[in-house]
């Protein structure tokens, strides 16, 4: 099969032989692969990740002079089966699968280990068990987003966004464009958009964001509806005076009930949940700094430098942080549905499409933010330019 392979950051374009499946493994012709923005970084800075991989416990993790076949956003059609497979699919079934298969005990991270080939290639190998049908008719080009939307909608899970509470998304880049889509799939209200390049605040409105803004020229956090939010630190000390006024007036109320029912209920007052989808260091400082008080700020930009914050900022606003990564297989599946049944439309994030011979102009295209969000590979494309 031909793949497109990265070795010490330079891609070739070769013929390998073609994969064979093991236990509990089927393969599958590539239909179309995603390029991510963890491609982008671990094409030249491989090692540095490995070394943080290593130390959470994965140690399989490619180095730069190994010679990989990137690859995690993938749809395709069944081709056969290792042994011990149930084979539950017909050769031809379009599907999809997380990108992670099992080597005797031991999992692999398809398309970042050399031990688990990716899919910018012609084929490639899934777990049976983690792999899924894909229904409804969904274009192999909105299946390969499964993946992607997969990774928003976690976030947007752990975020705990009540339909009214204001969402903040500071960096439309396409994860921040996923959540954007994942955010309004959930029926919030209010989502507010921040991002530098105008490409992507045009991407940010098409994805489904309310209110949009250059934070060049303006501030996130003042173009949202204002009223009846806490704004600072003193709202909340005049929120308690209010408050203990109008339960001391009701004679013989045992008034600390009342707060410890709010506790238990998750009632207190709250301020709006912030997804950063930037990743670069400075921003979660930054965000720390400028949110109201009460905020969940959830981390969903890998920043893959050394990062400073100000613990007492965020203390004194009770700032809430979260850091999300990757989904369980059951938030896969309702994503992979999201988009089949029509409540999710990843179109606006997709910009381009190649072939295995323009995978190198694509990582050079995308490296700026001016024109595209996400492009995709088709294995059997001539193209050479998104």
């Amino acid at each position: 099969m031909r793949a497109a392979v990265v070795t010490n950051s330079e891609f070739e374009v070769t013929d390998l032989p073609t994969p064979i499946p093991g236990r509990g493994q089927l393969l599958i012709n590539v239909s179309r692969c995603g390029i991510c923005g963890s491609d982008l970084h671990v094409r030249n800075h491989a090692d540095e990740v490995a070394e943080l991989s290593a130390v959470t416990g994965y140690d399989s993790f490619m180095r730069s002079d190994q010679s990989v076949v990137l690859g995690h956003e993938f749809s395709g059609e069944v081709v056969d089966y290792g042994p011990g497979c149930r084979k539950r699919w017909q050769a031809g079934t379009p599907v999809v699968a997380l990108p992670i298969v099992r080597h005797g005990a031991k999992p692999q991270l398809t398309g970042l280990s050399v031990e688990a080939p990716g899919a910018y290639a012609e084929q490639v190998i899934v777990q049976e068990s983690m792999t899924m049908p894909v229904p409804n008719g969904l274009s192999a080009e909105h299946a390969a987003l499964t993946e992607p939307m997969a990774v928003a909608w976690h976030a947007v899970r752990r975020g705990r966004v009540g339909k009214r509470q204001h969402a903040f998304v500071i960096g439309c880049g396409p994860i921040g464009l996923a959540v954007i889509s994942m955010l309004k799939a959930a029926g919030v209200r209010t989502v507010v958009a921040s991002d530098f390049s105008p490409r992507r605040r045009e991407l940010a409105s098409a994805c489904g964001a309310d209110i949009v803004v250059d934070p060049a020229t303006d501030s996130p956090w003042t173009a949202a509806p204002t009223r009846g939010r806490i704004n600072g630190v003193t709202d909340i000390l005049e929120l308690g005076f209010d408050t203990m006024d109008r339960l001391r007036r009701v004679p013989n109320l045992p008034w600390w009930y009342v707060f410890r029912l709010a506790h238990t209920l998750n009632a207190g007052p709250s301020g709006p949940v912030i997804f950063e989808c930037v990743g670069v260091p400075g921003i979660l400082d930054q965000i720390i700094t400028a949110a109201p008080p009460l905020s969940r700020v959830v981390v969903v930009g890998v920043c893959m430098e050394t990062d400073r914050i100000r613990p007492a900022m965020a203390i004194n606003k009770e700032i809430e942080l979260r850091f999300v990564f990757g989904y369980d297989p059951g938030e896969f599946r309702d994503t992979l549905h999201l988009l089949a049944e029509g409540k999710v439309d990843p179109a606006p994030l997709i910009t381009g499409t190649v072939g295995l011979n323009g995978i190198d102009t694509a990582f050079t295209t995308l490296a700026t933010p001016d024109h595209h969000a996400k492009i995709l590979i088709d294995p059997t494309s001539p193209a050479t330019t998104p």
